[in-house]
């Protein structure tokens, strides 16, 4: 049984322009122990996908529908008291910029546990215990010192091992990650991604890793989510996605993907930009960049249906499954090629 399951999430804002559908109808789920990659370009949804389920959105502007259910409550219809109850100590985000998440004026220690008092019965001595132990756990080095530091005196790459502690520290079902790895050097990106794998095994959390690096899901993610528009476009395993990958926005990410193996020149570049979320075009809303698009593309939006031979693994495109197998390999065989 799912342990989040997310079924029909439409997240709208109203703006002085007019409505904008940045969620329109993601589905998902993820069972604990699992890791679940959402991925595509900035304003695609993914984000705000994340925060919908939080409660995190600002009331005034937005329009939320649909189902997210954590163990069987149902996070959008609660009370504000019982969700924040369950935010931070069931469901925990880790957000994108450190630097803005911590509070500059307080110390690290005291912020950590804040947080451990926050939700738990205990002494202050003892949520300050906590915090060094979770110091000490994401591998912050000489972490009774540092309790009495300020975030502006840790490195970047601290500050994202720190914001994981705090998100770890009340031990949350779920964990979300939206963007852990941004502005990090390529060593510390491989050393953040290494921890919460390994914490994952030690709290038996499920993680929702938000990101446009198709790299960070196959280091990290069993299940893939491609959004693009606001809609999931493409979903299944890890292994079924990049060894199968049947929509050509996915084909896009993949070929777009940089390899110390191969050269620049192979890159591929997705044409064009994401359409306006405020009035997205009619039919597949990839239409107007895809070198395959057909006449009943820009007439009907493709539903997400079952790949032959894997109903686990869903695409929307109304290419026929030869013409997506046979791309698939064409792409498969380019990459091993290329690597070769």
């Amino acid at each position: 049984m799912a342990l989040l399951d997310v079924k029909d999430l439409k997240t709208y804002f109203r703006t002085d322009d007019g409505i904008v559908k940045a969620v329109d109808g993601v589905s998902f789920s993820v069972e604990k122990g699992q890791t679940l990659g959402i991925v595509g370009e900035s304003g695609s949804g993914k984000s705000v996908t994340c925060l919908t389920i939080m409660g995190l959105n600002p009331k005034k502007n937005t329009i939320s529908s649909g189902e997210a259910r954590f163990k069987d409550e149902d996070l959008l219809h609660m009370s504000p008291r019982r969700l924040r109850q369950i935010r931070g100590n069931d469901i925990a985000m880790i957000f994108q910029d450190p630097m803005t998440s911590l509070n500059p004026v307080h110390k690290i220690g005291d912020q950590l546990a804040e947080a451990v008092l926050l939700h738990q019965d205990v002494t202050k001595k003892q949520a300050k215990t906590q915090a060094l132990e979770l110091l000490k756990a994401v591998g912050i080095p000489r972490a009774e010192r540092r309790l009495g530091d300020y975030p502006h005196q840790f490195s970047g790459g601290m500050r994202q091992r720190v914001m994981i502690a705090m998100a770890l520290v009340n031990d949350p079902d779920v964990l979300i990650a939206d963007e852990p790895t941004t502005a990090l050097d390529v060593t510390t990106q491989a050393q953040i991604l290494t921890l919460m794998n390994n914490l994952q095994k030690d709290f038996d959390s499920a993680i929702i890793i938000i990101t446009h690096d198709l790299g960070v899901v196959a280091e990290t993610a069993d299940d893939v989510v491609v959004m693009y528009a606001a809609e999931v476009v493409e979903q299944g395993s890890v292994d079924s996605i990049f060894r199968r990958p049947h929509m050509p926005y996915t084909w896009g990410l993949l070929g777009s993907l940089p390899r110390l193996d191969t050269d620049l020149e192979r890159l591929v570049q997705i044409k064009g930009q994401p359409p306006s979320l405020l009035n997205p075009p009619q039919g597949c809303r990839f239409h107007p960049r895809c070198p395959y698009v057909m006449d009943i593309c820009k007439k009907e939006d493709p539903p997400l249906k079952p790949v032959t031979d894997d109903p686990a693994h869903l695409a929307a495109c109304h290419l026929d499954e030869e013409t997506k197998d046979r791309e698939a390999q064409k792409l498969i065989e380019g990459t091993l090629a290329a690597a070769s």
